[in-house]
């Protein structure tokens, strides 16, 4: 997850769609239950991002000019077999039964899963590995167990839809500049289908995190979107399709109503520290913008069902590596500004819950408590991370073990936002 930009809920795109309203029990897709979606992002598994994990990338640390910056780099200096070995360990040990367990009794019904195209549809020629698709069925059986919903999430596509690290390649954004950069994508989705069509606790797949529409045309999105809902209703047609809002505003999209999706989410994701006027924020007005957020997807969820699909509790992007690998932060001024935006502002203990004092502990859980409800206005949520190593205001199970995130997190009576 590298440099998210904030992002205002576009919900104008599917204003014309036929939105079926949550249903009574036993639902055919779990994404109509009776209770909110109440998630957990299973990040940094599948899809490398140094700041989740920097234990894999600390080798590289010290040496200044490293082009190990994302998953194809990190394969392409180790080579194949080497990042095999070590990657079949990490897909072995970074989501344990006892994770799905854990989040299970604080109640959490939901895991978005991110998988790369490489996992799914791959091109030998390129320098990624395989071998996932074992350790996410196994998941998925854990899920089962645990009573917990599935999204399937393509995270990166051919040659980046974004440019961030978290597409699993670092730079330019040149998905699509290919003649089979779609069909690559689509091949690799459908796949996901199939496993999902296969596994009853899979009921979404979304067909595309963050494309940056500032890389790829708005209406070659679109068509995209619409291919990709053909795609998994002909293979798996119970699975709600999900979209991400790909950045843009409500206003671009006043001219595009397809009529034909159906049974589909809108995905925006609202992170409170990659846009300068949001990281200035004082305490108070980081929870009144989350309330704020709260009233758009409120509106925006009468016409389509709505979901904040990645948030956190982080207020700085002090998380080692959170803007790139070897990228410093904003916030105490090691990155892209000079001044810090707090005078005086450092990102020393910011990241180690260990360090918050009470004040601190008791505004993270306020503020906790009102993304929560704001986000339940809409359809519900999904927490960006389950875990990390080091961040500890992105990780679920340690906030929630640690009395910030209040189990359960029941988001509508909270009160903390006005009603």
């Amino acid at each position: 997850m590298i440099v998210r930009q904030f992002s205002s809920v576009v919900l104008a795109l599917f204003a014309g769609l036929i939105s079926v309203p949550y249903a009574a029990a036993a639902p055919t897709n779990a994404c109509r239950a009776v209770e909110p979606i109440r998630g957990v992002n299973l990040g940094g598994l599948f899809v490398l991002e140094p700041w989740i994990t920097p234990s894999l990338f600390e080798q590289w640390a010290t040496s200044p000019n490293s082009t190990v910056v994302d998953e194809w780099n990190y394969c392409t200096v180790l080579g194949k077999q080497e990042c095999q070995a070590r990657l079949n360990r990490h897909w072995g040990s970074f989501v344990q039964e006892t994770d799905i367990s854990i989040l299970a009794s604080q109640h959490i019904n939901t895991l978005r899963i991110p998988i790369g195209y490489w996992a799914l549809a791959p091109d030998p020629s390129e320098p990624y590995v395989q071998g996932q698709i074992p350790y996410l069925r196994q998941i998925l059986e854990w899920a089962s167990k645990y009573g917990m919903r599935t999204i399937l999430d393509l995270h990166g596509a051919p040659g980046s839809q974004n440019g961030f690290d978290n597409s699993g390649l670092r730079g330019d954004i040149n998905w699509t500049k290919r003649p089979d950069d779609i069909k690559k994508t689509l091949d690799s989705l459908a796949v996901l289908a199939h496993i999902a069509n296969d596994h009853p606790s899979v009921v979404g797949v979304q067909a595309l995190n963050e494309p940056a529409n500032w890389g790829v045309p708005k209406d070659t999105i679109i068509q995209f979107y619409i291919q990709v809902y053909n795609v998994i209703k002909s293979i798996a047609p119970r699975v709600t399709v999900v979209y991400h809002d790909a950045f843009l505003p409500d206003s671009e999209w006043n001219d595009i109503v397809p009529r034909n999706l159906t049974d589909s989410i809108l995905d925006t994701h609202i992170y409170h520290v990659f846009v300068d006027d949001v990281l200035e924020l004082s305490d108070n007005k980081h929870i009144s913008k989350a309330c704020d957020d709260g009233k758009m997807i409120a509106k925006f969820n009468t016409r389509t069902r709505t979901i904040c699909g990645e948030f956190s509790l982080a207020t700085t992007d002090c998380a080692r590596w959170l803007n790139g690998f070897q990228r410093g932060a904003r916030w105490d001024a090691t990155y892209l500004n000079t001044e810090p935006y707090v005078p005086g502002a450092t990102c020393q203990g910011q990241e180690d819950i260990r360090n918050w004092d009470a004040n601190k502990r008791e505004y993270m859980k306020r503020f906790a408590m009102a993304q929560f409800q704001a986000y339940e206005m809409g359809t519900g949520w999904i927490f960006w991370n389950f875990k990390t190593e080091n961040a500890d205001a992105w990780n679920y199970i340690k906030l929630s073990q640690n009395g910030i995130i209040p189990n359960p997190p029941n988001g509508g009576s909270f009160g903390i936002c006005p009603t």
